[in-house]
């Protein structure tokens, strides 16, 4: 599904505002341009974005994906890398796939123009399921095929606190789908963005424009922003280009207040976008969302948290479908205070989901409409059983409307023999529960069919074993390191009915085993370096020959140094390995991407970014069938230059 989109003409977009989102880039870049001329005065740049934190303040670093708690990161137990959002800025990222390149624990290749594989410890593809992606407490799968629509998250990357990448299951804390991994983006409160900002970006590979407006009120802040990007079509390694451009525009908002009654935030978007395909017309997307979230902390540590939030959106691709969805989410969940050594979270849950396809002729989801149900309960308890030992023990029973309840249940070790190095035994069974594709899914629409769905397909078992360490040495060294072995049942395959047609049904197994390792180390105060390796091999039975679950490398190398030079200058190199992809064969690549950052004054500053500088292009991942797969999509080498200015 997610493979065949593609996308409008570079004249249909002008047509449909491409007239606004020119005199926006030009006006952003006229503001960014006289305020590099102004004079350097004494606080024009906010505290957070001149922060260049060292190795030991962020083992500091307070996270939540892990246990659904804050906790310092040193202290976390699980595979938890931190994508800071200092980090994407020195980074030059553009969109939220770039700024996941970060985290070495993920796999994250580049398709087209606008579309990207994206997993954690495998079972990589275009339509990845086995990752659950979060926006500020908001889950961004579509229960259309359990995957992320990447080209649809388009956040505002200046705003970003930080992501939380987790590798490994999340099941008893966020629910099925948290199979491999958890993706948690969380934005700066808005009292962290007072003032203004705004940003224009223009290279090889397109343009953006983006600008912020914060501002406090009694009791509280909010802010606004808006942005909009064009990114230039791909090339195909004959040199043809290949029709993928596409465009998108996106506003919204954020409040944080405090009342009587606790802390309360609002946070709402709408976007939409135009890609180009071939024939027979451009894929467009759209989508509003609302959340308000509110958390009150009681006497002695206790905490209670509610959200709720309507999201809707929709997308059409013509020639084979088209999609609305909207759905409620509500959520609620209690920690008690930690006494004699003993902390519980209890919570639940209920989300439902209208979903409407229109059908084509070439492919049907049937019913074409949809009413999705889940529900959940959950509990998880920390209990000391030494001065340096925990064990942390879960349960979530999780209801959907195909397989009916399932349960996932984990247990972790947690041991620190000393206050900066912990390590974790941990044994989790998560879910993948069944998708509209893995059960609705016709082709041709009308019998006789091809492809006549998956009445009987159940959901997707994992069970996890993980040992990891975590630490920190002498405040220059930074260390972690975790094994893991997964055994996997009932995955998707393809069978055949009494009529001949092709059904999905669930016939391979199979083990993913691998190690994940990262260190950093500050040299100076001044410059940091970072190497990361991933090893990943894995084994299936079953019909796997008709549908590998996944296109994965068996290594993956990262090098990062970070160097700050002469006051706030800012040179910055990043070496990345990906080995080879077995099924459709992708060769290895070798990248290394500059980014050199200037300010131009207290309140701007310049960046210069080079890509893929040991090669002129590459494949990273294989998209299309025959034909397609002999001249395959390609990254080419790619320069950019972003100005940023706050005020």
């Amino acid at each position: 599904m997610h493979a065949r989109q593609k996308h409008p003409t570079r004249s249909a977009l002008c047509r449909r505002g491409g007239g606004v989102f020119v005199r926006c880039q030009l006006a952003c870049a006229t503001l960014c341009i006289l305020l590099a001329a102004a004079p350097a005065q004494a606080g024009g740049v906010a505290g957070e974005d001149l922060i260049n934190l060292s190795l030991e303040e962020l083992s500091d670093f307070r996270v939540t994906s892990v246990s659904k708690k804050e906790e310092r990161l040193a202290d976390a137990p699980a595979a938890i890398y931190v994508i800071t959002g200092e980090a994407i800025q020195r980074a030059g990222a553009r969109s939220l796939p770039e700024a996941l390149r970060l985290a070495p624990n993920l796999q994250v290749a580049q398709i087209n123009a606008s579309q990207y594989a994206i997993s954690a410890r495998g079972f990589n593809s275009s339509t990845a399921n086995k990752l659950l992606v979060m926006i500020d407490g908001r889950t961004v799968y579509t229960p259309l095929y359990s995957g992320v629509f990447w080209d649809a998250q388009n956040t505002m990357l200046l705003d970003i606190d930080r992501i939380e990448v987790v590798s490994g299951p999340g099941g008893t804390v966020w629910g099925t789908n948290a199979v491999n991994g958890v993706i948690n983006v969380i934005s700066k409160t808005a009292d962290k963005t007072v003032g203004q900002a705004a940003r224009f970006s223009g290279g090889s590979n397109g343009s953006g424009v983006e600008a912020r407006h914060g501002a406090v009120f009694d009791g509280g802040a909010y802010r606004l922003y808006l942005k909009g990007d064009r990114w230039r079509a791909t090339q195909r390694a004959n040199g043809a280009a290949n029709p993928d451009a596409w465009s998108s525009s996106q506003a919204g908002l954020r409040s944080d207040w405090h009342g009587a009654l606790g802390d309360f935030s609002l946070l709402a978007d709408v976007y939409q976008g135009a890609e180009r395909q071939s024939a027979p017309g451009a894929v467009r997307i759209a989508g509003a969302n609302t959340l308000l979230r509110w958390d009150r902390n009681f006497d002695g540590g206790a905490h209670l948290h509610a959200q709720a939030y309507l999201d809707r959106t929709t997308r059409q691709v013509p020639g084979t479908y088209g999609e609305a969805l909207n759905t409620l989410d509500l959520e609620l969940q209690y920690s008690s205070a930690m006494a004699n050594g003993l902390q519980s979270i209890v919570g639940g849950g209920y989300r439902i989901g209208a979903d409407r396809v229109d059908n084509s002729a070439f492919l049907a989801f049937l019913p074409a409409r949809r009413k999705l149900h889940w529900a959940n309960l959950f509990g998880q308890q920390e209990r000391a059983l030494g001065p340096d030992l925990r064990l942390i023990s879960g349960l979530r029973l999780e209801s959907n409307d195909y397989t009916g309840i399932e349960w996932l249940p984990s247990v972790k070790l947690a041991w620190k023999p000393q206050a900066e190095r912990t390590v974790w035994l941990g044994l989790a069974r998560s879910v993948r529960a069944p998708s509209r594709l893995d059960t609705e899914l016709y082709a041709p629409a009308k019998a006789p069919f091809l492809v006549a769905g998956g009445p009987q397909f159940r959901s997707e078992i994992a069970y996890t074993l993980e040992l990891g360490l975590r630490g920190q040495s002498a405040n220059r060294w930074t260390y972690a390191l975790a094994g893991f072995l997964g055994r996997y049942q009932r995955l998707r395959s393809f069978g055949q009915d009494s009529s001949g047609a092709y059904v999905l049904e669930n016939r391979i197994s199979g083990q993913m085993r691998g190690l994940e390792a990262n260190a950093g180390y500050q040299a100076t105060p001044d410059w940091q370096l970072e190497g990361a390796v991933t090893l990943l091999r894995s084994r299936f039975d079953g019909p796997v020959a008709q549908s590998m679950p996944g296109d994965d490398p068996r290594v993956q190398l990262g090098l990062r140094s970070k160097w700050n030079f002469g006051g706030k200058r800012q040179f910055d190199l990043a070496l990345r390995h990906v080995g080879a992809l077995p099924a459709p064969a992708v060769s290895a690549y070798t990248v290394l991407d500059l980014h050199l950052g200037l300010p131009l004054s207290a309140r701007t500053e310049l960046r210069l970014g080079a890509r893929n500088l040991l090669d002129r292009r590459h494949t990273e991942y294989p998209s299309g069938s025959g034909a397609a797969l002999a001249n395959p999509i390609v990254i080419e080498r790619a320069l950019d230059l972003t100005l940023t200015a706050r005020f």
